[in-house]
């Protein structure tokens, strides 16, 4: 069903892709909500937040991929995060990557469903030498899918959870204080986002389209090449036209 609605409270979509019944990844997942919730509160704005657990998804995510038929709970899922006003999204760490599950899950989306949307960005490893993982992998998949992503972001090892306050041995803020980091920037850039009505599932307009019908920065120039700024959606003009021009 199509939301045309005029939102009152923005909609915070929170997907986590840990793989056992309580992961570290649903814990970071949780926290970053719970963090970016508070920090809303100082704008006076009370968020509608969506856990989304990939996990029990697992089989019809699976199953999506190979026979495009969507379940309705992995339906629901998609456009809780297609109709979401920003995105939480955290994984396990997965030979130096995402992983295959989370990425699955969002190769299922449409191209156009994140554009502009602010992502926070959440991973969860053994070890702090899987941090770059956030940037190396993360970051560029939601970069494809244009959308906005916080530079702050949450990597969180074994042992940060141990952490309550201070600095670790190394210096490094303590995981309390970089989940609450992380929820303030979120937080800033959705009290300065005017709210929109955003459609749900693959009939979402992109939040940047133009009213021209040529999409986000729609342009024509006299170059032959008519679209937008994206490369993936230009329209080329054949060589032959382009030589007759001449």
């Amino acid at each position: 069903m199509i939301d045309t609605t005029t939102p009152t409270r923005p909609r915070i979509a929170v997907v986590s892709a840990g793989l056992s019944d309580s992961s570290s990844t649903r814990r970071l997942a949780e926290r970053l909500a719970r963090a970016t919730t508070k920090e809303l509160a100082h704008f006076d704005i009370e968020p509608d937040v969506d856990m989304i657990d990939l996990r029990p998804l697992a089989g019809a995510i699976s199953s999506a991929l190979v026979t495009f038929t969507f379940s309705d709970e992995l339906q629901q899922a998609i456009d809780s995060v297609a109709g979401a006003h920003a995105l939480i999204a955290v994984t396990p760490t997965f030979k130096a990557s995402y992983s295959g599950l989370f990425k699955s899950f969002f190769d299922l989306l449409d191209d156009e469903d994140l554009i502009d949307t602010p992502v926070l960005l959440g991973a969860t490893g053994g070890t702090a030498r899987h941090s770059l993982v956030i940037d190396t992998a993360m970051r560029p998949l939601f970069a494809y899918a244009k959308a906005a992503t916080i530079p702050t972001a949450v990597f969180a090892a074994t042992d940060d959870w141990g952490s309550i306050a201070g600095e670790e041995a190394d210096g490094t803020p303590a995981l309390s204080t970089r989940i609450s980091a992380a929820g303030r920037a979120l937080a800033r850039v959705l009290a300065n986002k005017p709210l929109e009505t955003k459609k749900s599932g693959s009939t979402a307009k992109p939040a940047a389209e133009s009213d021209s019908g040529m999409g986000p920065a729609g342009y024509e120039g006299g170059d032959g090449l008519r679209g937008t700024l994206y490369d993936n959606e230009l329209e080329v003009t054949d060589f032959a036209t382009l030589l007759a021009r001449i």
